[in-house]
């Protein structure tokens, strides 16, 4: 069945036909790397995690790019402020250097509690200084930049389909400040540098040389040359949080198209915003939450990942702890029902589950239609054990969950583990008074035991 995703660009599901089938090119907008990310940074990489996997699940080949953004994004969209990355080592008595190394290694470590598999390509926008100027010249021999005392700008006028992905509404809230700049040299409100002049009299951390002058890179460069660096002018998907639609990603096709004259990315896709107690997430009322801070609460990383799951990434999500520990508990019943399976010398494919869950897939990434299709094929009886744990091994694939990670048994506490295999001698030994005793105290502890003609079983109650 065909893969159908929702294509920001044209606004509908649209059958993924790749350039060169199987391959697919994909890049993904990755962190700025000034602070620890924040779980709604999270969603929307799980949400190209979970994209990934599928491509896989279905045959495709994904090449998958993310960039580490290093340098060059300042404090203001509107091109003004100063680079979040040297602030933020100025507060932290830190380089630049090691802040950004710091942090980059930070956010490694959260993709990876989360299951988030690697990209192929990690590339730093400080690695690729050369290729953002080479396409800078590139624009200014066709004509679209100028230049003003604090940088080189990119002329958005001179690129007629610059709406096209925000659409026409975004626009005018740009030319209506939404954006507006302080700058009165800049020709237009939705018009953005390219490259940024180090202030006069004050040398920056990372500042390099360059046809305009010593400085940066402004940000939105450093994503359209690298793109094109390893997945060519022209490539299959691009990604990001819908945050990016009217001002980094439309800045991107501006310049990439304006300098190659062919399209850039041909599928757009974007993640909504996670939302915290139906508002947006805020340093300044306290929910800018991280992982660690949902460590601390006695959550594991994968059951902020469930939580995701179980809504469309187009969707907005609401974050509350009830929520989170609602998910914790379903993600633990799911271990539970597959540990309940045990091990099953037969495995056969379970033709109608497998189909059922690869059009969830295919019907633009429907996370929650599969991980119901998943819920309700493991409590079939009427299923063989051999073709559930099949199904449970294969949805385990594009989930990501740690559902068959370690046996359930050994989350158990040593009490409750002792008293399973007390009860299992118990048994062995034909001491039924001793088993019936240590099925009660099991039953007080919520595991309930149940003996099977393939021998003991148990579920929390």
């Amino acid at each position: 069945m065909p893969l159908k995703l929702f294509n920001t660009l044209g606004r509908l599901k649209e059958e993924l036909k790749p350039l060169k089938f199987p391959a697919v090119g994909m890049y993904t907008c990755g962190p700025t790397v000034y602070n620890y990310q924040h779980i709604g940074n999270y969603r929307t990489y799980i949400f190209e995690d979970v994209l990934k996997r599928t491509l896989g699940f279905l045959g495709f080949k994904p090449f998958h790019i993310m960039n580490i953004t290093d340098v060059g994004h300042l404090t203001s969209q509107g091109d003004e402020g100063d680079d979040k990355v040297e602030v933020m080592a100025q507060r932290e008595g830190k380089s630049a250097w090691d802040l950004a190394k710091f942090y980059t290694e930070a956010f490694l470590q959260d993709c990876s509690s989360l299951n988030i598999l690697p990209p192929d390509v990690l590339c730093r926008a400080t690695d690729h200084i050369q290729e953002q100027i080479d396409l800078t010249r590139r624009l200014e021999k066709k004509g679209f930049l100028y230049l003003t005392s604090d940088g080189v700008y990119f002329e958005t006028a001179k690129f007629p389909d610059y709406d096209k992905l925000m659409g026409k509404s975004h626009l005018s809230g740009i030319q209506f400040g939404a954006r507006v700049s302080a700058s009165p040299e800049k020709k237009s409100p939705s018009d953005f540098a390219v490259w940024k002049f180090s202030p006069k009299n004050q040398k920056r951390q990372m500042e390099w040389d360059s046809p305009w002058g010593k400085g940066f890179p402004g940000w939105h460069i450093e994503c359209s040359a690298m793109a094109m660096k390893y997945l060519g002018e022209t490539f299959d998907i691009h990604c990001g949080g819908v945050d990016h639609i009217p001002i980094h990603h439309s800045n991107e096709i501006a310049q990439s198209e304006g300098a190659t004259g062919k399209p850039f990315a041909r599928y757009w896709l974007h993640g909504e915003f996670l939302l915290v107690n139906s508002s947006k997430m805020a340093k300044s009322d306290g929910t800018f939450i991280t992982l660690e801070d949902l460590r601390k609460k006695g959550f594991d990383s994968l059951d902020y990942r469930y939580h995701c799951l179980t809504a469309h990434y187009r969707k907005q999500l609401d974050f509350t702890w009830e929520a989170l520990e609602s998910s914790k508990t379903a993600r633990r019943k799911l271990k539970d029902l597959i540990g309940q399976i045990g091990q099953a010398s037969k495995k056969p494919a379970c033709a109608d589950s497998l189909n059922a869950f690869k059009a969830a897939l295919s019907d633009d990434l429907n996370m929650p239609e599969a991980l119901s299709i998943l819920w309700s094929d493991l409590k079939n009886g009427a299923l063989p054990e051999g073709a559930r744990l099949h199904f449970a091994e294969t949805a385990e694939e594009v989930l990501g969950l740690g559902l068959l990670d370690e046996k359930t048994e050994e989350a158990l506490s040593p009490e409750i583990l002792e008293l399973i295999d007390a009860r299992v001698l118990a048994r062995k030994n034909r001491d039924f008074a001793r088993s019936d005793e240590i099925r009660q105290k099991l039953l007080s502890l919520g595991i309930l035991v149940e003996d099977t003609p393939s021998g003991q079983k148990w579920r929390r109650r």
